[in-house]
């Protein structure tokens, strides 16, 4: 980064000067709850963003919609540099939440001295303020930046099903990705695990099972050796697991069992794990030739690698944070983003650029008011570097 750009002072009193306002747009936005699963609510939200955008950073250049039946709807908003540069930068921010309608009521967004709680303010409301303003500052203080490709969906808790080829095709467009995810314990995540979700059944032959105990085929018995043959599967040592989470079969306890089926979580690091777990499960195979297997489902996200792309931009990250005098660490995450279709392409991705704090998806969920300014001197000075 020329330092020469970046004025630390002017910066931090310009961040300083906006921290009210930060909270109280927080406050607001976490206020409009914006479930995964209610397309009215997550209209309502979205609107709500584009509005705040407009009157906090300005009108985008451009603006892509992409509107899918059932699911919060994708928008792109452009952002060109107002400094000349060619450079571009795609932020990632998904505005849907896993809280549901009502949430509020017991649990209202609330601020007790550092720390501000409520469903979303973490996972991942407080990034998307936070870059709001890092683009105001930037632009009120004329420092260089990229353009900024904004890509807004409201289904990433539910696997990001409908914004998937929105989101591959934005970045694609090319440039860094930043990811407004919350960060882990401080640190931004260069490396998160791919997931899949599969669904396993079982089919045997239904007798009485105490007159005839030699016929039949129980599809419990198939399910339970695939079980343990799934567990067995694990490599935690090389971040692979696989957790079968719910198991449903059976009619009654006299009965062998004619149907049985599990729902199965895989997590790896590397596409070489993916191929190997692919295996596994395509090989499974019924012991008794009476019963049959079927498995169904498939990879939710690909695993998001520490590839060299993402490991350039985050030394130039770290190198852009030690020159305002904090040391920002990387870290590894079992848990995926819309970062890993990002990395699938090949782009450079650092995740987890958003709040500071902890509690994802729990009702303890918090983030810190001082990691608001940290993190948006941050965003503004890692803005200047890139462009």
């Amino acid at each position: 980064m020329n330092h020469e750009t970046i004025d630390p002072t002017a910066l931090r009193t310009e961040v300083e000067a906006r921290h009210e306002r930060m909270i109280a747009d927080l406050v607001a936005y976490a206020s409009l709850e914006t479930p995964s699963d209610d397309v009215e609510l997550l209209a309502t939200g979205l609107a709500w963003i584009e509005s705040w955008l407009t009157a906090t950073v300005g009108p985008a250049a451009v603006r892509r919609a992409h509107l899918v039946e059932g699911y919060g709807d994708s928008v792109t908003l452009e952002y060109p540099s107002p400094t000349g540069s060619s450079e571009w930068v795609t932020a990632l921010c998904h505005y849907d939440t896993v809280w549901s309608e009502g949430t509020l009521d017991d649990w209202p967004v609330t601020i007790d001295g550092d720390v501000m709680t409520g469903p979303g303010v973490f996972d991942m409301k407080s990034g998307l303020v936070q870059l709001g303003h890092a683009i105001a500052a930037s632009d009120l203080l004329g420092l260089p930046r990229p353009g900024v490709r904004i890509v807004l969906n409201g289904d990433e808790e539910v696997g990001s099903i409908a914004s998937r080829p929105v989101i591959e095709a934005e970045v694609s467009r090319g440039g860094a990705v930043l990811v407004f995810e919350s960060a882990a314990e401080g640190a931004v995540k260069t490396a998160r695990k791919g997931v899949g979700i599969y669904e396993i059944e079982t089919f045997g032959v239904e007798v009485h099972a105490g007159l005839h105990p030699r016929s039949g085929a129980s599809a419990i018995d198939e399910m339970a050796r695939i079980i343990l043959h799934l567990h067995g599967a694990a490599d935690i040592d090389a971040g692979t697991s696989l957790n079968v989470g719910i198991v449903q079969g059976g009619t009654r306890t006299n009965v062998r069992a004619g149907h049985a089926r599990a729902s199965v979580d895989v997590r790896v690091t590397s596409a070489a794990e993916v191929a190997r777990i692919e295996r596994v499960l395509a090989d499974l195979a019924p012991h008794d030739p009476l019963a049959r297997v079927q498995v169904t489902g498939g990879w939710n996200r690909p695993p998001m690698e520490r590839t060299p792309p993402t490991a350039a931009l985050y030394e130039r990250a770290a190198r852009v944070a030690s020159g305002l005098g904090f040391e920002l660490r990387e870290v590894s995450v079992g848990g995926a983003s819309d970062g890993n279709f990002a990395a699938a392409l090949g782009c450079a991705v650092l995740d987890g650029v958003g709040g500071v704090g902890g509690g994802a998806h729990a009702r303890h969920e918090w983030i810190s008011l001082a990691g608001m300014v940290e993190r948006t001197e941050f965003v503004v000075a890692l803005f200047a570097d890139l462009a």
